[in-house]
């Protein structure tokens, strides 16, 4: 196993996926076991549960099966996985059925994933299983399906991050079979199985749900695949279905219809909202809410990208999810305009590449001119229209004043001419109005005023009818230009309250508020890359990003938006028009906000972390008063009864004072030792430098400066393998273990042997005390723990002093300990008394300490 700085590589974790039991999660774990195994790794299994399956349990045959741990509760003794025996054996690959499983009351972990996780920290591989409706995310869902509440779930993201998850799948129809033949359940279960969770519809439900899971953790590979190799164009791989909508009444028409596209191509979909950069598309919050919770009813996404060229901001978030198939609503635009603009499908369609267009027709679509004219901005398509409307009208006019000439006076005329005007002026504004009022004055003048058919004018009251028309023409479109500035300028100002509301949620609301609010962003505008860059004793570093590509300073950005002086938002993909900077820049004061709520949050954590040391402080101050003035004081009367000149001492008394000194400063040393020593541990000041070492040595030094009257054996033997340890540091473990067991151990003998275990060495340190009490192994080893009789069974003094020290003797060897890699438990000696194993890698060449 490699090591880095001490510490063990962390272990592999491979799943065995099922749609439910009995498909043969558990056989294919044991399996690949004995693949593993016939390849020369070391393969353990911790806990399997065969279920009586004979099938299963001939295969457990030829592996090692570590004994489990037994619990007792409410009278009931209950075998779970022993963990610490586990750690312990330290094998490459540990097999562990159930990861769901949840572990008996009083268990040091409540879930079987918990424990998986400390073996996986400890270097150790672990093969395991899972169904998935212990999933946490489908857990109501398998409810629905089956009727049947799953107690023992196990999160999503334990799964997720497992190195490899494998789906053990068989039809429907086959596991039935498997389980009426008595394969799975014993024959009394056979039929309630069968006609309950066990039905067809169950078990196809259940097998679909575990394919899509599978195929969602394989797609966010090649999204990251993709991002990481920075390819753009579509790769169909997998059914993605985009509806564009643009909030019409027939936005919620197209989300049904596209999810029936979506759902016959087994498609996953998301709904797409593009908003313009003028907010000239955009939605209110209600409209916002409400096809949100539509595309939620539906099953499907909800997206807002932002674009003045709607056409390519489409596509280009179509390509970034890597859609297959686009669907539109068809125009809701006049024939009439659409003659001058082919429409946003069209040009989609002309550019879409490998992504399938639809086109879908709606109760809306082609509808007539509408009569609210100024409720949109005079984009091209409309003043084109109006251009087509100012040569049209006013020729309309005539013909209509022409065929009806003996019925209609001159001032019906000048009105029919005046709404031609009007309604140019409407729909095309100041330059169609004007050109529409020229054209009128002079069919008027020429078709309608004596002398006819002719330009001359001969009343004053035709020059002022005209000069009204120019008149009128100019001021409609003076206020229809109005309009349409204050239109525009309210639906940027809602879009841009939408986008700033999305922002405010997500800094609030999500657990990781920076790294989301630059991903919306990045979103939303359509950029490469947006990041926050902050500059730090004169040099910019990146704080946080969104995006593949880095930005390390303001001057390589596409779009530069200073938060601070110090602190800039970055932009990289397209330039953005100004008038997006407001929004930007209010994102860019979110992102801030964020960035200070995390780094208040790491004071936070460090504050704490401060707080504790304080308390540890405290407790320390507390526990080592008495023990700090005992030994002093014992010098001080020693010393005081020596330097007497009064006092005529014997050379016996004289020896005794002298040992007396001796054996309270000893006392004092190693108390002072190790109290750094914990503090050392406390600060992470502690840095192993591991080498080869074997125990016999260490042994015999760390024996070196006891008593030799104290009732130590030994029994290491020089053939075994080395391991890889720091020396000093393992003297000072084995010390104050031989120590702790000596001052407890009732003033019997205290044995020290050694052995070899699988890839470890283990020391044991023996002795025959009172023990602990039941349950308290691992509170021995927390600082400032001196369990005594009192506790209930537990150490009480003997020849030696038990209540001597502060209680950080075996605190300090497990710190040591851990960090050098090895492992330290305490376990009952048969017959009372008890054990500290101490386990450490064994070396076996140049590899080991590479």
């Amino acid at each position: 196993m490699e090591q880095d700085n001490g510490r063990p590589r962390r272990g592999e974790l491979r799943i065995y996926l099922g749609a439910a039991p009995g498909v043969g999660k558990t056989y294919a774990m044991l399996g690949e076991a004995h693949r593993r195994l016939g390849r020369g790794t070391d393969v353990v299994v911790g806990v399997v549960e065969a279920h009586g399956r004979q099938r299963t349990a001939e295969l457990l045959g030829g592996l090692e099966q570590l004994p489990r741990r037994t619990v007792e509760y409410r009278g009931t003794a209950l075998a779970e996985l022993d963990t610490d025996a586990v750690l312990s054996r330290k094998p490459e690959v540990a097999v562990v059925d159930e990861l769901a499983h949840t572990n008996a009351p009083g268990s040091r972990n409540a879930k079987r994933w918990q424990d998986v996780e400390e073996l996986l920290e400890a270097g150790i591989t672990v093969l395991t299983t899972v169904n998935v409706q212990h999933l946490e995310s489908l857990n109501d869902v398998v409810e629905r399906i089956t009727g049947v509440q799953q107690q023992e779930t196990v999160p999503d993201e334990v799964v997720r991050r497992a190195e490899q998850v494998e789906l053990v799948d068989i039809t429907p129809e086959a596991l039935r079979r498997r389980l009426a033949h008595g394969n799975v359940y014993p024959a009394e279960r056979i039929d309630a199985a069968l006609g309950n969770y066990f039905r067809l519809g169950n078990l196809t439900a259940l097998r679909e749900l575990a394919l899509l899971w599978v195929a969602d953790q394989v797609d966010v590979a090649l999204q990251r695949y993709r991002a990481e190799q920075q390819i753009t164009e579509t790769w169909e791989a997998r059914e993605r279905v985009v509806v564009a909508i643009t909030g019409g009444p027939e936005s919620e028409t197209l989300i049904r219809r596209a999810r029936r596209i979506a759902t016959r191509a087994g498609a996953e979909l998301l709904v797409l909202h593009v908003l313009r950069g003028d907010g000239l598309t955009g939605l209110g919050p209600a409209s916002v809410g409400t096809f949100r919770t539509v595309a939620e009813d539906v099953g499907a996404t909800f997206h807002n990208v932002v674009g003045d060229d709607v056409p390519t901001a489409l596509l280009d978030f179509a390509r970034g999810v890597n859609a297959t198939q686009l669907v539109l609503g068809t125009s809701r635009r006049s024939r009439v305009a659409r003659l001058f603009d082919e429409g946003i499908g069209a040009a989609v369609v002309q550019k879409s590449g490998a992504i399938d267009v639809h086109m879908v027709t709606h109760a809306e679509a082609g509808g007539r001119l509408r009569a609210k004219f100024g409720h949109s901005a005079l984009d091209r398509s409309r003043v084109l229209t109006g251009w087509a409307l100012a040569a049209g009208l006013p020729l309309l006019a005539t013909g209509i004043g022409l065929l009806l000439r003996e019925q209609l006076d001159f001032s019906t005329d000048v009105v029919t001419f005046f709404l031609a005007i009007v309604v140019v002026a409407l729909v095309g504004g100041l330059g169609p109005a004007l050109a529409a009022a020229l054209v009128s004055a002079g069919l008027l003048n020429f078709f309608f005023t004596s002398p006819y058919y002719t330009l001359g004018v001969s009343s004053p009251r035709i020059i002022v009818t005209l000069a009204v028309m120019l008149v009128v023409a100019v001021l409609v479109a003076l206020v229809v230009g109005s309009a349409a500035r204050r239109a525009s300028l309210a639906a940027r100002a809602r879009t841009e309250a939408s986008l700033l509301g999305s922002y405010a949620r997500t800094v609030l609301t999500n657990p990781q508020p920076l790294e989301r609010l630059l991903e919306k962003v990045r979103e939303n505008f359509g950029q490469v890359s947006v990041g926050i860059v902050e500059r730090t004793d004169g040099q910019w570093r990146r704080i946080a990003q969104s995006g593949p590509e880095q930005c390390p300073e303001p001057d390589d950005a596409d779009v530069d938006i200073p938060v601070t002086a110090d602190v800039h938002l970055t932009l990289r993909g397209r330039s953005l028009p100004a008038a997006d900077r407001g929004v930007l820049e209010a994102a860019a004061g979110q992102a801030l906000l964020a960035l200070r709520q995390q780094r208040m949050a790491a004071a936070a954590a460090e504050a704490e972390h401060k707080a504790r040391a304080t308390e540890l402080r405290t407790a320390l101050l507390s526990a080592v008063g008495h023990d700090l003035r005992t030994p002093l004081t014992s010098i001080k009367a020693s010393v005081g009864s020596l330097r007497a000149p009064d006092l005529s001492l014997s050379d016996e008394d004289t020896a005794e004072l002298l040992e007396t000194i001796e054996v309270s400063t000893d006392r004092l040393t190693g108390l002072v030792g190790n109290l750094l020593d914990s503090s050392r541990l406390a600060t992470g000041a502690v840095r192993p430098q591991l080498q080869p070492v074997g125990y016999d040595e260490v042994v015999a030094l760390a024996l070196s400066n006891l008593d030799g009257s104290a009732p130590v054996s030994v029994d290491v033997c020089e053939d075994l393998p080395w391991v890889l340890a720091d020396p000093g540091l393992l003297e000072r473990v084995v010390a104050n273990v031989v120590d702790n067991a000596l001052r407890h151990g009732g003033g019997e003998s205290v044995a020290v042997r050694a052995s070899a275990h699988a890839e470890h060495v283990e020391l044991r340190i023996v002795d025959h005390g009172p023990g602990l009490p039941k349950g308290s192994a691992e509170s021995a080893f927390v600082p400032f723990q001196r369990l005594s009789k009192a506790d209930g069974g537990g150490r009480y003094a003997g020849d030696r002093d038990a209540t001597s020290g502060v209680g950080l003797g075996l605190s300090v060897a497990k710190g040591f300990t851990e960090a050098m890699g090895g492992t330290i438990r305490a376990e009952d000696t048969p017959g009372g008394g008890l054990t500290v194993v101490l386990s450490l890698p064994a070396f076996h060449g140049l590899e080991d300490h590479a």
